[in-house]
C-alpha cells in the first residue's frame, strides 16, 4: 500500500517506515484528533487525501528509543485490536 517497509500484526499494518523520513503509525481513527492535537504527529496524506487512522511522525520526533517505542507500541496495540487477516 505504501511502497515501503511495513510491520504487520496478524496481517494488519501497524507501523511503516516512511520514504520521506520518520514513520507512519496506524491508530484508532477515533484517537487521531487528540494525538494530532497533543503530540508532534500529523495526519498522513496520500495522493491529496487524508488517511483516517494513519499518522505521520517525523524522524526527529522518534529519534530517541523511548519516543520510537511509544509510537510503535501505539501502532502494534491498534493492529492487535483488529481481526486477523487471512493471508495467502
Amino acid at each position: 500500500m505504501f511502497g515501503g517497509l511495513a510491520f504487520l500484526v496478524h496481517g494488519n499494518m501497524s507501523v511503516a517506515a516512511s520514504g520521506q523520513g520518520g514513520i507512519l503509525v496506524r491508530v484508532d481513527p477515533a484517537d487521531s484528533p487528540a494525538l494530532v492535537r497533543d503530540t508532534a504527529a500529523y495526519p498522513m496524506e496520500m495522493r491529496g487525501r487524508t488517511m483516517d487512522g494513519w499518522l505521520r511522525v517525523d524522524a526527529q520526533d522518534v529519534a530517541d528509543d523511548g519516543a520510537l517505542r511509544e509510537w510503535v507500541g501505539r501502532g502494534i496495540g491498534y493492529a492487535r485490536s483488529l481481526p486477523p487477516k487471512k493471508l495467502g
